[in-house]
């Protein structure tokens, strides 16, 4: 791709959210194969697959220890770090180290397999270590901000580097870890793109432009048809060609009902209340429980019972996704390192080796197959909604079938789905969900009002104390600290926006 001046990672002390949307939009619309053909895989022989995605986040805070209104944010890690002997707080430093140490094991990984012609070429049967990344934009913003740079020399070494970077693949994120089916729609959009500027500028643009699957936070997936089609929208618009999403979020198209055979691509329908239609290739990840099966490398145990499957008139591999914390938790502080270093040892070059999706999915384009070719599903519960609904009705239409439904079924919903089904991420969260919203819609109509560009700093450190009071923590733990924490954040966005920009003052 033609180079491109790098962007600067802060801009007036704010993390650099915003401002080129157009640089941005070039970099991830590059259309050609980001993985190369000849990474190790002798795909014809390959039966099953297994990839796995380790996600890391971290949310930012006002420092607990100050007062709430004049609180700096900071880390929520650097909470920890400073407090060790409150709860788990003693677990920063392995945070810490979980955070860098895929930078230690791809090294080592592609060390023992080099074949000594060149630092890309692997030796014959030697490790293929595969691994995803998926990183909130607060996480890497904590990260900067407390000076570890020994996190981003091990991240940038095995990202940009051409020996390594084959072996891993960046999911795109939300920036603030927001949960999109209860976001203000427009501000997802605001996220995600904040992510791809923050990423750009950590990384760089070539990296940047090999980003090309899409992991939502808290794994939360819309199923109001409206929200859902913008959320595929603003996947599509902003250059991502797949999305990972929990297998009990999905339905099938025909007739509502669970997936059939999980381990293979599927075609993941939106259609909006005035009948456009938009489609995402998606990649399930089964249920269980997550860190134990990453942990342990249950993926490789699982695919190894799987074989080749017909899809379209063709035989392609199954493929078994998995994507968990990549720091919480015993299983992961511990038992990973050790298996997943031996996993890849006996995985590489085998009839089920390790792979990421994005190299998954370009050799079924080699065979020919399309995002049509995979079988259709759409969010849970939209079956229902379209047995009622007349196609292109309209949003008032819409709410008066979802108003019915409810009546009749008070399982029903559309609150999205998540890795959860034990929390709602609407009911008991007015005190949050409120002030979000009130937050919103100022910045918005203010911006509006006034021209703002997103280039002015102004707007980006609005965006930013916007962004961040959205994060899922904020609900994630209940009532009390952690929602006083958002609502004082989405005061401050409002402060902002009326001291900056002359916006109304709201009571």
């Amino acid at each position: 791709m033609q180079r491109m001046m790098n962007l600067p990672s802060y801009v007036d002390g704010v993390p650099n959210l915003c401002g080129s949307e157009q640089r941005i939009a070039e970099a991830v619309n590059r259309q050609e194969h980001v993985f190369p053909p000849d990474g190790g895989i002798d795909w014809p022989n390959v039966k099953s697959a297994y990839a796995i995605a380790l996600h890391m986040h971290q949310p930012l805070i006002p420092a607990p220890d100050q007062d709430l209104s004049h609180a700096p944010i900071i880390s929520n890690l650097q909470y920890m770090m400073d407090h060790p002997n409150e709860g788990d707080n003693h677990n920063a430093s392995v945070f810490h180290q979980c955070y860098k140490r895929m930078g230690e094991f791809i090294p080592q990984l592609v060390a023992e397999g080099k074949q000594g012609l060149s630092n890309a070429e692997f030796r014959v049967g030697g490790p293929q270590p595969r691994v995803m990344l998926d990183y909130s934009g607060t996480l890497l913003h904590g990260l900067h901000q407390m000076g570890l740079s020994d996190v981003f020399d091990n991240l940038r070494t095995i990202t940009c580097e051409p020996r390594y970077r084959r072996c891993v693949e960046w999911l795109g994120s939300a920036w603030g870890h927001p949960v999109a089916p209860s976001t203000p729609v427009p501000d997802y959009r605001l996220h995600v793109r904040a992510w791809q500027h923050f990423f750009a500028a950590l990384f760089g643009w070539e990296a940047l432009s090999r980003v090309k699957g899409f992991s939502p936070a808290e794994m939360a997936l819309p199923n109001h048809p409206d929200v859902f089609y913008e959320f595929v929208r603003t996947l599509k618009d902003c250059g991502y060609r797949w999305v990972i999403v929990q297998e009990h979020t999905v339905e099938r198209v025909e007739d509502g009902g669970p997936l059939g055979y999980k381990h293979q691509p599927h075609r993941l329908i939106a259609r909006n209340s005035r009948g456009e239609m938009l489609t995402i290739t998606a990649i399930i990840k089964t249920q269980g429980s997550d860190t134990k099966l990453i942990g342990q490398m249950q993926p490789y145990y699982e695919a190894l019972g799987l074989s080749r499957v017909g899809l379209a008139g063709k035989s392609i591999p199954s493929l078994v996704s998995q994507i968990s914390d990549g720091e919480n938790g015993g299983v992961m502080m511990n038992e990973f390192p050790p298996k997943y270093l031996a996993v890849m040892r006996e995985s590489s070059g085998t009839p089920t080796p390790p792979v990421n999706v994005t190299e998954y999915l370009e050799y079924l384009d080699s065979l020919g197959l399309r995002e049509e070719d995979f079988p259709a599903i759409e969010p849970i519960m939209q079956h229902r909604i379209w047995q009622r609904f007349q196609a292109g009705a309209g949003p008032a239409a819409l709410a008066g079938v979802i108003e019915q439904l409810t009546k009749e079924d008070a399982r029903f919903h559309v609150e999205g789905g998540s890795w959860t089904n034990n929390i709602s991420w609407v009911r008991n969260y007015r005190d949050v969900l409120e002030p979000m919203a009130a937050a919103s819609a100022l910045f918005h109509e203010t911006v509006a009002r006034r021209g703002v560009s997103p280039s002015d700093p102004r707007y980006r450190n609005a965006l930013y104390h916007l962004l961040t009071s959205q994060t899922s923590c904020y609900r994630y733990w209940g009532q009390g600290l952690w929602s006083e924490r958002g609502r004082e954040l989405c005061r401050r966005t409002m402060e902002i926006l009326q001291r900056d920009l002359g916006a109304p003052a709201h009571s």
